[in-house]
């Protein structure tokens, strides 16, 4: 019997590997690549965008708080009352204003928005990412 199984064992060939299998390997190999950092990028644009979002009522609030305060809002309701009075005196008025003007609700609602326009531009910009994850997640399943 162990004769048989000598013969047996003797008489193997290696398979071949078929042919442009490596070439296969290496493009699945770089499409998980590109899948999974198209995935990052569009998660961490989501985060950024969900942040600003997140963020902006709150930003909001405090700068119509911050101009409530400040008596801007009262200074242009006179200024456009009296137009004539205002043009005559315009430079130290400017200047009051520009004194009493909340600079912190200011900055934080600009950053806020500027955040959320330029992440939707980039978000827009690489959605052929994203849609491209999306289909071939949608392939997968």
């Amino acid at each position: 019997m162990r004769k048989d199984y000598e013969k047996l064992f003797t008489n193997l060939e290696p398979p071949e590997p078929q042919v442009g299998l490596f070439d296969r390997i290496l493009l699945a190999i770089k499409r998980e690549q590109e899948l999974r950092s198209s995935k990052r990028l569009a998660f961490g644009f989501l985060a950024l965008l969900a942040i600003s979002f997140i963020a902006t009522p709150f930003s909001w609030t405090l700068f119509s708080g911050q101009m409530a305060e400040s008596g801007v809002l009262q200074f242009i309701s006179v200024a456009m009352s009296d137009l004539g009075t205002f043009l005559s005196i315009w430079p130290d008025s400017v200047v009051a204003v520009a004194e009493s003007l909340p600079v912190t609700g200011i900055i934080l609602l600009t950053v806020n928005m500027i955040l959320a326009i330029f992440t939707l531009r980039l978000f827009l910009y690489k959605k052929r990412l994203l849609v491209g994850y999306l289909f071939h997640a949608g392939q997968l399943a």
